[in-house]
């Protein structure tokens, strides 16, 4: 397996600091690369398109599954100027890319105001003592969609 490439990095954190300088969101980017060739670039993009969930890493596996045509991305890196956060280390772990580099830390992020600890404290926490209230609700009812998928003889697993 090839050893990171330095240039791959430099373009994350070029992308974080050209973004957020020209007031796209916060200082974050990636890159994805597949065959040692750049198939995707993402930035945050939270405050600019109110949509809290446009991170760096997102959007880059967002445009990335879009060039390859699947929602997988074997055989890819993923490069990204700083270690993940809780939600998009969830997404990189569905996209099941071939390795991660980072180059912030989370410490790093905290330090400079975005601090996602607490996340992480709330999912080691039972449901009925996490700040966010969340109460299972109609389940009988929703377990329908489950009986149906499980039927879906069209259905692509993943």
């Amino acid at each position: 397996m090839q050893d990171p490439n330095p240039e791959f990095m430099r373009e994350a954190i070029r992308l974080s600091i050209e973004k957020m300088q020209a007031g796209h969101g916060g200082p974050f980017g990636a890159v994805i690369v597949k065959d040692g060739q750049v198939i995707a670039r993402g930035f945050n993009q939270v405050t600019s398109t109110n949509d809290p969930t446009c991170h760096a890493e997102v959007d880059a596996i967002r445009k990335a599954c879009a060039v390859l045509g699947t929602f997988q991305l074997d055989g890819c890196d993923l490069y990204t100027s700083c270690e993940p956060c809780p939600m998009c280390l969830g997404a990189i772990y569905w996209a099941r890319p071939r390795r991660v580099f980072y180059g912030n830390t989370k410490q790093d992020a905290a330090a400079i105001g975005f601090d996602d600890q607490f996340i992480y404290e709330e999912l080691d926490k039972p449901l009925d003592q996490r700040r966010l209230p969340m109460t299972e609700f109609l389940r009988s009812e929703a377990q329908a969609g489950f009986q149906a998928w499980q039927q879906h003889e069209g259905k692509t697993e993943y």
